[in-house]
């Protein structure tokens, strides 16, 4: 069982932990119990959701809208937790526990409803299994967060197009991957995500 702990104070930047690179397994049922640390970026790395000052993050307006959205993930799936998580000027670094609970029946049905195709013939991979998965919660979250955006007149933002994962294995690797998030704003500097690094 992995538990939740205190605010961690700041630890080392890690590569064979925290390293960026997708360490996706092949055949793992991404639906499972579990906790799992998720990196999404912002297109091109632009600093979209605002700066850092003095090692602590300063929102923009899209900003804002990027935080809120993740925090109202659970509202849409009720298998999800979100544990320690950090809204970065252009990545989130995030926790998300997936439970064993159940969606009640009428929310399959709601779900499927809203993917079915609009051309004949068309089958959709989603609608084959209604189990949230880590890539339909991303999915989503990050088409809610676009949509918002975008209707706040910021028609160019845009997300980069996959995701990085980790599985948490165990608590000592979940209090690692706390430390490393709650840390992200001091660190801002040597980021590899900071765009001061790709110049």
């Amino acid at each position: 069982m992995i538990t939740r702990s205190p605010s961690p104070q700041r630890t080392s930047y890690n590569r064979e932990i925290h390293h960026r690179e997708s360490v996706r397994l092949k055949a793992y049922d991404y639906s499972s119990a579990g906790a799992y640390f998720i990196t999404v970026c912002t297109w091109n790395k632009e600093c979209s959701f605002g700066k850092i000052v003095d090692g602590t993050v300063r929102l923009s307006p899209m900003g804002e809208i990027a935080q809120n959205s993740w925090l109202k993930i659970p509202d849409y799936f009720e298998n999800v937790q979100l544990d320690e998580f950090v809204l970065m000027p252009n990545h989130l670094h995030g926790i998300i526990i997936l439970t064993q609970n159940h969606i009640a029946q009428s929310d399959h049905r709601r779900g499927l409803i809203n993917q079915t195709p609009t051309r004949t013939g068309h089958k959709w991979i989603l609608m084959q299994n209604p189990k949230p998965t880590l890539g339909k919660i991303l999915r989503h979250y990050k088409a809610k967060t676009s949509k918002l955006i975008h209707d706040r007149g910021h028609a160019e933002f845009r997300w980069q197009r996959n995701y990085y994962e980790r599985v948490i294995r165990d608590n000592p690797e979940m209090r690692r991957v706390r430390e490393y998030i709650t840390g992200n704003p001091a660190r801002w500097l040597e980021d590899e995500e900071n765009p001061v690094h790709h110049v």
